[in-house]
């Protein structure tokens, strides 16, 4: 289940029920082989594409993750990277925000990547080196300033406030943005897990059918109640000419990654 809830200038909430992909990038080839209505690179009911993450071209998302740590010097020493997306549904999908969970040999989590795409098909990547105070209780608490526009109705100069349970038996991701006087916008996602199965696709393409082109369906539907509401429409800078970052101060100051 998918929440939004604005807080200002003009109060507006919606949720969608919507399902995820929780795959790991280096075992795509087995990921293909759990399902008849799944594939990997290729057509079927439901699908995934690496060219759809990440650079765009196709290349190994495994490797692009890890150039990213590294860069970071975050070293997973051979520890998995799992991906929570939206897959392709009849050869569609728009993703307005996957999550690169990236783990130690360990188990550890050591990182998160994430990923923010635009109904403009633009693209950025909020590296975060997990720190220790980020871990509050079960949970990793994160910050971010927002770099790439997305919202017609939110300017840029924002602060997203990540607070997510990493992935077990479920999964909760949410997402506050404040501007310089206080929260604008909470975004939630909540799952539960559960099998790559033939029968659990069926099930859930059943009873969601065509999501993903719901979710661009929904997210113009909303932006017209908005702007039938009064919600001023906001500027649209080029996005960064760095596709990712791994710290964005800005308006609001915050601590450097690593330091």
């Amino acid at each position: 289940m998918v929440r939004h809830s604005r807080l200002k200038p003009k109060r507006h909430r919606f949720a969608y029920k919507v399902f995820s992909l929780l795959i790991d990038v280096d075992r795509l080839e087995e990921a293909g082989g759990l399902s008849r209505l799944f594939s990997v690179g290729r057509f079927n009911l439901t699908s995934f594409r690496e060219s759809d993450h990440g650079p765009g071209d196709g290349s190994p998302l495994g490797a692009y993750v890890r150039t990213l740590l590294a860069r970071e010097s975050v070293d997973l020493a051979g520890g998995r990277v799992l991906l929570l997306c939206y897959p392709r549904i009849l050869g569609y999908v728009f993703n307005p925000l996957s999550v690169y969970w990236c783990y130690g040999a360990d188990g550890v989590l050591k990182a998160l990547v994430y990923e923010v795409t635009n109904t403009f098909r633009e693209r950025h990547s909020y590296v975060a080196p997990v720190l220790e105070d980020d871990r509050v209780g079960g949970s990793i608490a994160q910050q971010r300033d927002k770099l790439l526009y997305v919202s017609p109705f939110i300017a840029m100069g924002m602060r997203y406030a990540f607070r997510l349970a990493p992935p077990d038996e479920r999964v909760r991701i949410s997402i506050l943005e404040s501007d310089a006087e206080g929260p604008l916008l909470l975004a939630s996602f909540r799952g539960d897990r559960r099998a790559l199965t033939d029968g659990a696709l069926l099930r859930v393409c059943g009873e969601l059918p065509f999501m993903t082109l719901k979710v661009t369906a929904a997210i113009h539907w909303e932006a017209l109640r908005l702007w039938l509401k009064g919600v001023r429409l906001a500027d649209h800078p080029s996005p960064p000419a760095d596709p990712t970052s791994a710290d964005a101060p800005g308006l609001f100051s915050h601590r450097k990654s690593g330091s």
